[in-house]
């Protein structure tokens, strides 16, 4: 039996580790990337079912590079000020690679702050790309969205720390980046784009849900109070798993409703996602569940995505014909 991991040893502030691209991998937070894919791919299919068929793949790529830049700023500026705070430490840090990355691996904060500036940098370079050849409204759009991402960790009282983390993140890269990207995409800056990435919206949001509940236990010393937080360890499960049955009612609905020739998909989607489903309702949610938990709700933000774009997609090819 192979001897249990032993955690690294605090060193002193002249033996800092480097940043290599390994590390720096794990403190972007690929576990996350769903949140950074899923409205763009959902971008994607939308605009090139309802404004045109000839969509542009090149700008598509860009608007998921964009994304997942912003996505993982989030990440690093998260681990850099939970060590600022004091948040994160080795004791109450999980064996899990990709959990308080900088206090695990004995990171320079500095160096971890500027890559996290350099993120944000060339997702500005990139967005700017676009606007220059869009307009001023996505402008706008990627403003909020910069905004979002320092407001998340930074300040005296940063969004994480309040019960509202899982509903700005959801609007903003499940709500505006989707409506971002079909304006990029199709020129047209549409409302009803929102009501369309609804499901998206609630899937990110119920990747910081699953986080947070996770995170109860060591939330609470650090003072965030989180939504998990506020309604206390049972009722927070209790409110997860139901989220879990609205997220599904509210793909059902919209499909139903709107692209009706698509609701095989839906089926589809359940049978494919059964398992995952099931091991959702019966994960704890707590710390030493975390990592199982992060990969459930990974997977289903996947597959309930994919699906909606293939009922989305499947309905108007059948209109078509």
């Amino acid at each position: 039996m192979a001897a249990p991991q032993q955690r690294p040893s605090v060193k002193k502030p002249s033996s800092y580790s480097s940043l290599n691209p390994s590390l720096a991998f794990q403190l972007s937070g690929p576990h996350t990337w769903a949140a950074a894919l899923t409205p763009v791919l959902l971008a994607y299919i939308y605009s090139g079912l309802t404004y045109s068929g000839n969509i542009n793949f090149i700008l598509a790529l860009i608007l998921l590079a964009i994304s997942i830049l912003m996505q993982s700023a989030v990440n690093v500026l998260n681990d850099y000020f939970d060590y600022k705070k004091g948040t994160d430490s080795l004791e109450n840090s999980s064996e899990d690679a990709f959990d308080a990355v900088l206090i695990y691996n004995h990171l320079n904060p500095r160096t971890v702050l500027l890559y996290a500036i350099s993120l944000l940098v060339l997702a500005a370079i990139l967005g700017f790309y676009l606007v220059f050849i869009t307009g001023w409204p996505l402008l706008i759009l990627g403003l909020i969205g910069a905004l979002a991402v320092v407001l998340y960790s930074a300040g005296n009282t940063p969004i994480s720390y309040l019960p509202v983390g899982e509903f700005v993140s959801g609007i903003v890269m499940g709500g505006l980046i989707t409506l971002a990207s079909c304006y990029v995409l199709s020129g047209i800056l549409d409302p009803r784009v929102l009501l369309i990435s609804l499901p998206c919206i609630i899937g990110i949001g119920m990747i910081l849900f699953t986080n947070n509940t996770c995170d109860i236990e060591k939330d609470i010393p650090a003072h965030r109070k989180t939504i998990s937080v506020l309604l206390g360890r049972n009722t927070a499960v209790k409110t997860y798993r139901a989220m879990i049955a609205v997220w599904l009612l509210v793909i059902v609905a919209i499909v139903g409703i709107f692209y009706a020739p698509g609701m095989p998909f839906i089926l589809l989607l359940v049978l494919a996602a059964f398992p995952t489903l099931r091991a959702v309702f019966s994960n704890p949610l707590n710390q030493s569940s975390r990592d199982g938990a992060m990969a459930q709700i990974t997977t289903l933000n996947v597959l309930f995505t994919a699906f909606y774009c293939l009922a989305l997609a499947s309905s108007a090819f059948l209109v078509w014909i």
